[in-house]
């Protein structure tokens, strides 16, 4: 398992209460001594101070636990600083930005320098969307592209798998610990993923403790979509108020794909949608993607008819926003 000082140091920083990613993105930028980080929680942490003896003992632990955990399931892990520690795409304020990963395949795939596409969409696509985001994916392997999603059922799965079967490379977001692959039915998925030249990411070490818990890492899951590509493609997605809209009370529909559009939204980074006008106003599968379009004047649609075109629009004529620029982002096309 490969990691640095430096990784064990920020996971040791975050174990303090009230320490999160916006305290260690102002404090840290990576490859502080252990007596400088101790000094800084000291400013801030409530009740007793620590002391460089228990961060430590803290430290030896983690590794200790790390090792023992996750030596057959994980690759490594990496933290801010890290020379191997991706930068994220797009403008975020600090309590959002990731400041530690652990990994299993080629970490190298999220670095700014390779091409990265989010295909993301709802967890029972119908008709023929399934063939259209596989078309789309397509498509962009063709082109270069890494394709990134969150292994969910449905579009996530379609889009992992359209990758691998067109011998490119593709990247899964997990909400859960390596040794805890979610979800369990896509496991062999997931070991298809790394052993074809892919990457599997997480936030997080630990199991989740409650339902509310695991919707918020789905959350935070649907942020990583966004920050780690250069465009991200919503295939297909209720809206928000689809089961009103359609009389489809009482039917829970996913809500994934609509978290990730905004987060796009929010860090400045392109999106696109697939839709076509004359086969798709009548589905609700497609209420986001027209509510996209109608509200928004920087939205990308790929159609089945300027599939070739519009990727290589995506992948060639925009320039992609580093991690450090605080302004906004030009329109894609404008």
């Amino acid at each position: 398992m490969k990691y640095t000082d430096n990784s064990l140091n920020i996971l040791t920083a975050k174990s303090y209460k009230g320490i999160g990613n916006a305290w260690i993105v102002k404090n840290l930028k990576g490859n502080e001594s252990v007596e400088s980080i101790v000094a800084l929680l000291n400013k801030t942490i409530k009740g007793e101070p620590t002391n460089i003896d228990e961060f430590e003992r803290l430290k030896n632990n983690f590794e200790k636990k790390l090792i023992e955990k996750f030596e057959d399931c994980c690759d490594g892990f990496v933290a801010l600083g890290d020379p191997l520690f991706p930068q994220y795409r797009g403008s975020v304020k600090e309590s959002e930005r990731p400041v530690f990963l652990y990994y299993k395949g080629n970490i190298d795939l999220l670095s700014l320098e390779n091409k990265n596409i989010s295909v993301i969409g709802l967890l029972n696509p119908k008709g023929d969307i399934e063939e259209r985001e596989r078309n789309i994916v397509a498509q962009f392997v063709k082109n270069g592209a890494t394709i990134v999603s969150g292994l969910a059922f449905g579009c996530d799965s379609i889009s992992h798998q359209q990758a691998l079967i067109s011998n490119g490379k593709t990247v899964a977001i997990l909400p859960s610990p390596l040794n805890n692959i979610l979800p369990t039915k896509n496991k062999d998925l997931a070991f298809q993923i790394v052993e074809e030249g892919g990457l599997l990411v997480t936030e997080y070490g630990t199991d989740f403790k409650s339902p509310m818990e695991l919707s918020s890492r789905y959350k935070e899951r649907d942020r990583l979509q966004a920050l780690f590509c250069d465009t991200i493609v919503l295939a297909a997605s209720y809206a928000q108020n689809s089961a009103e809209r359609w009389k489809l009370l009482g039917q829970k529909l996913d809500s994934g794909a609509r978290l990730a559009m905004s987060y796009a939204k929010d860090y400045n980074i392109p999106r696109a949608v697939m839709y076509d006008e004359h086969i798709d106003k009548s589905n609700p599968m497609f209420d986001l993607n027209r509510d996209l379009i109608k509200e928004q004047q920087d939205i990308t649609i790929i159609t089945q008819n300027n599939v070739c075109e519009t990727v290589a629009k995506i992948l060639y004529k925009q320039p992609t926003v580093k991690s450090t620029t605080t302004s906004h982002q030009a329109s894609l096309f404008g």
